[in-house]
């Protein structure tokens, strides 16, 4: 009588055919968990198909083999490799609370272990971490140990299993393709972040993947005019019968912020994309100048990136400078420094006033163009001495390489080119100590434009990890919070120290009357977040729970400058963000410009406001768009039905533009090839 053979997991067809989409799901599921997406959505139903397509993929491939021990350990390898980007962007998601596309991931890892080694063995070696590891090699150590896979199958039966994941992939996109916003969001409004949380990690990596190797191609655009938008949004209006009719005053014409530009389609240039470009920038309403155009008009220009700064620091006892550029400057109360791609993208967006697209590469492949539109480089052309600083590592996203070529006459510091000679040591010197060491390099050579981006707030914010923090525990001792979130606010006491010197050198100089401060954070606090739990965030933010990107990303924007102390508070309350500093220090500070190249607006012209970072993520002045649905905040406000849809492609516009001007160096075409 023959002895009954054991049968392990994967000998039968259908076991080995289920492995890996249950698999897929499973590590899928996993992932939105570890990193808060959320599983209870309508979305996720599409992974159960998805799943299956990418799973057959893994079935034909590890029955490849006529030898069932070189399928078992294809198995197991595919297992692994699977399993290896949702670990790696979960420990991502962990530390910077976005998702890192295929590029960021390859470009920032070698930085962020050069740079920030204990941190990243911090986190691998937590709890949280050890059980993201183990979750995700748990499916291929399982089938290491117990599991087994049948032989080489007929090459008919992979051609029938083919052709059934193709119609079934075929049936997916149609679905997609059906439903508008799934086609958005998969097409004309793609994002990683975006894709991975409508679709999964992996389709959104096979989306990063075809947006790396085809581009987006042409740029498109739909014609919409932000002025004939805000014509149509009127608050009701309730007339007072009794009332005298008020003398009505001459409006004053100050003109409009807008060049000679040649965007008369009959260019030289035989190029779809630029024609595109040239289409939507003349279809574009520029913005008017106004009664604050040229207020600082020859004034020195200190420019500040604030490391994961917000305004939730800002105290009138405990920060009494930071209180005094808060109150005394020009007061932004509904002002969004949206995340993009970490502290790089955050940067990108205060100097260059557009969103970064092409990940932590926008920009070096910005400062790679002949012709920039930054703040250093148009004072630079108007004389001013210009010189950059950073107190961390100068390699560090390149650095180096980029912010060198942003205007700066003296060039651009940080540590390994030159910052070292300055401060004297090698590494780990605070805010203040940078401050202290640099501003009297400069302050008399007027007019200047400096600028700084600080490190002194930077992850973690436990006094035992953060020598700043733990400088400073005593003067948060008495501070209604956790730990975390006092070490967060105690290391941001060292920029409060850096702006009270700064101040007072201007002062002691004479020079306080004649200098403009402008101050934005790079990102919000990610640190103060553990992937799903963002208990820290919402203590310090005085929230039960962070449920939009505007409860997350709202922030400030400290315009500064001490002939304004004086003066009645000059208070912007409408919607503002980071793309909006460019444009608007432009127009303050009298340099001609096209309004209509830069997708931010001046916030004193006439302009609409709009706050946004993607298609699906913005506010006006009536509402905001969030997790798929428009929210009313002014109930007065008469919008008629086209508003949202009207706003959504706007946006998308905006976004293209900046994918556009970016990859196709348009700035150069427009200033220097047709001049």
């Amino acid at each position: 009588m023959e002895r009954k053979e054991e049968r392990h997991f994967g000998e039968r067809k259908w076991g080995i055919i289920l492995l890996f989409p249950l698999a897929l799901l499973y590590y899928e599921i996993a992932f939105r968990i570890f990193t808060g997406i959320g599983v209870f959505h309508w979305d996720t139903l599409l992974l159960l198909p998805l799943c299956c397509v990418y799973g057959g993929i893994g079935y034909l491939l590890c029955t490849i083999s006529g030898s069932r021990r070189v399928n078992i350990w294809l198995t197991v390898i595919l297992l692994f490799l699977a399993a290896l980007p949702f670990c790696v962007e979960a420990f991502l998601y962990r530390e910077f609370g976005i998702l890192y596309d295929f590029r960021a991931v390859f470009h920032g890892a070698g930085n962020a272990v050069e740079n920030f080694g204990g941190e990243v063995v911090r986190l691998v070696f937590s709890f949280k971490g050890i059980l993201c590891i183990a979750v995700y090699l748990l499916p291929s150590a399982l089938f290491a140990l117990f599991g087994s896979a049948p032989t080489r199958i007929s090459w008919h039966k992979r051609g029938m299993t083919a052709a059934r994941l193709l119609a079934l992939y075929i049936l997916v996109l149609a679905l997609i393709h059906v439903v508008p916003d799934l086609a958005l969001a998969y097409g004309d409004e793609y994002s990683f972040q975006t894709s991975v949380e409508r679709f999964g990690l992996m389709t959104g990596t096979g989306l990063d993947v075809r947006e790396m190797l085809m581009g987006r191609g042409a740029a498109s655009f739909e014609q919409i005019d932000m002025g004939r938008i805000a014509d149509q949004a009127q608050p009701e209006q309730t007339a007072d019968p009794d009332a005298s009719p008020e003398p009505s005053a001459e409006p004053v014409e100050y003109g409009l912020n807008q060049l000679d530009l040649d965007l008369s389609l009959d260019t030289p240039d035989d190029n779809e994309v630029y024609r595109s470009l040239d289409a939507y920038v003349a279809g574009l309403t520029a913005s008017s100048k106004n009664q604050y155009t040229g207020m600082f008009a020859g004034k020195n220009l200190i420019m500040i990136t604030a490391e994961a700064f917000t305004k939730e620091v800002i105290d009138p006892e405990l920060t009494p400078a930071l209180y005094r550029m808060y109150t005394k400057g020009v007061h932004f109360t509904d002002y969004y420094q949206f995340a993009g791609s970490g502290t790089t993208g955050g940067e990108y967006q205060h100097i260059f006033g557009m969103l970064p697209s092409n990940s932590i590469d926008s920009m070096l492949d910005m400062t790679s163009h002949h012709v920039l539109i930054d703040m250093p480089m148009e004072l630079y052309m108007r004389g001013y001495y210009g010189v950059g600083y950073h107190n961390g590592k100068s390699d560090f996203y390149d650095r180096d390489v980029t912010h060198p070529r942003l205007g700066f006459s003296d060039g651009f510091y940080a540590f390994g080119n030159g910052l070292e000679d300055i401060m004297g040591t090698e590494w780990d010197t605070s805010d203040k100590e940078m401050f202290e060491k640099t501003v009297p390099t400069y302050i008399d050579r007027q007019p200047f434009v400096s600028y700084y981006m600080t490190i002194s707030a930077h992850t973690p914010y436990s006094f035992k990890s953060n020598y700043w923090a733990s400088k400073n525990k005593d003067r948060v001792a008495d501070l209604p919070y956790s730990d975390m979130v006092r070490g967060y606010i105690a290391s941001n006491l060292e920029l409060e120290d850096a702006m009270a010197y700064l101040i007072q050198a201007l002062e002691d100089a004479g020079i306080a009357d004649d200098t403009v401060i402008c101050l934005t954070p790079d990102h919000y606090p990610y640190g103060l977040e553990d992937g799903d739990d963002d208990t820290y965030l919402a203590e310090l933010y005085g929230m039960e729970e962070i449920e939009t990107a505007f409860d997350r990303d709202h922030s400030c924007w400290l315009l500064w400058c001490g002939a304004l102390e004086d003066e009645e508070p000059i208070v912007v309350d409408e919607p503002t963000c980071s793309l909006d500093i460019l444009p608007t220090m432009l127009n303050l500070f009298g340099i001609d410009f096209d309004s209509r190249l830069l997708p931010g607006r001046d916030v004193f012209s006439d302009a609409p406001a709009l706050a946004f970072a993607s298609p699906i993520c913005w506010k006006t002045s009536y509402g905001y768009f969030s997790h798929g649905s428009f929210h009313l905040t002014d109930e007065t406000a008469d919008l008629p039905e086209s508003y949202v849809d009207d706003i959504r492609t706007v946006v998308r516009n905006k976004v293209n533009y900046c994918q556009a001007v970016l990859d196709n160096d348009y700035f150069t075409v427009l200033f220097w090839e047709r001049r």
